[in-house]
């Protein structure tokens, strides 16, 4: 949560296809099965983690009603014209007849880089923009609240 004092963690919950999860996890550059195998024989302690310094900003591209009713089956094109530096996690995608279309809400996320998360906004948004299908929905506000608090730079 942000707030007037600043940004505050209520809980950790992240799963590998939560959005929390897509801009953390690439930024890993330490191998993670070792993280996971030292963290399960208590010895954590001995593994120095190494990150990406730069600044990662996930946006999910829902299916249109979500997260009531919402159709499936709608054809994805887009994902071709992206740069390799923007990674797209699939959500809720299938495949029919040979091409990729939506099965669930959250359809996918993209996430984008950048030296800082203004930088990582933009990135991310120019890749979100190629991508689309009937009823695409989106937040366009990601990360907006906190560059204009100035709470992350």
């Amino acid at each position: 949560m942000v707030t007037s004092e600043g940004p505050y963690v209520l809980e950790f919950n992240c799963r590998f296809g939560d959005p929390e999860t897509q801009v953390v996890v690439p930024r890993l550059k330490s191998d993670l099965l070792e993280v996971m195998n030292a963290v399960i024989e208590e010895r954590l302690d001995e593994v120095e983690l190494e990150w990406d310094p730069r600044a990662a900003v996930c946006v999910v591209a829902a299916s249109g009603g979500y997260p009531g009713a919402y159709e499936k089956g709608k054809v994805i094109t887009g994902l071709d014209e992206l740069p390799s530096d923007i990674l797209v996690f699939h959500a809720g995608t299938a495949l029919s007849d040979g091409k990729l279309v939506t099965s669930g809400g959250r359809v996918l996320g993209i996430t984008g880089f950048g030296a800082t998360i203004e930088e990582a906004v933009k990135r991310v948004y120019s890749g979100v923009e190629k991508i689309y299908f009937e009823g695409i929905h989106y937040r366009r506000d990601i990360a907006h609240r906190a560059l204009k608090k100035g709470v992350v730079k």
